[in-house]
């Protein structure tokens, strides 16, 4: 038996392959929708995955406005953010943070929360790029318009 050809190989920043997607956001729910842009920003869908490598692919979500929720989670979910000074709890509803930072700032919250804690998690997040409206300024780098319902 031939034991090279059981090689593991290792992703590393000179051998991955990044694409762009684009991903409509229009009737989505917020937190299926963002698991799965999580897990294509890690590169998780990829067959050459590292867990310690920025390998996965620019994610580009469009018509962000029109994320939905379920249920009472609107008013009901609450995000917390602490200022630094005693007494610094700040709480923010869904809602709230929808009409007061726009959609951006909450599919950008939800889709942190879901990569991991440390430098490459910070890494990762620059690779979101949210808009509100069905237009984005990111044509020159021929992205692939995906539908988020086929991956799992």
């Amino acid at each position: 038996m031939d034991t090279l050809s059981y090689k593991t190989v290792s992703a590393n920043s000179a051998t991955v392959t990044k694409d762009w997607v684009v991903i409509d956001a229009e009737g989505q729910i917020l937190g299926r929708m963002c698991t799965k842009v999580a897990k294509l920003l890690r590169g998780k869908y990829k067959p050459n995955f590292t867990p310690n490598v920025d390998c996965g692919d620019n994610v580009i979500i469009v018509n962000a406005e029109k994320v939905q929720l379920t249920g009472n989670k609107w008013e009901g979910r609450e995000y917390v953010r602490y200022t630094g000074y005693p007494g610094g709890q700040r709480f923010t509803t869904p809602k709230a943070m929808l009409e007061e930072k726009g959609a951006e700032r909450l599919i950008r919250k939800v889709v942190k929360g879901m990569l991991p804690k440390n430098r490459l998690g910070n890494q990762l997040i620059t690779n979101l790029h949210v808009f509100e409206g069905p237009e984005h300024n990111m044509q020159a780098q021929k992205p692939k318009q995906i539908d988020i319902n086929t991956l799992k």
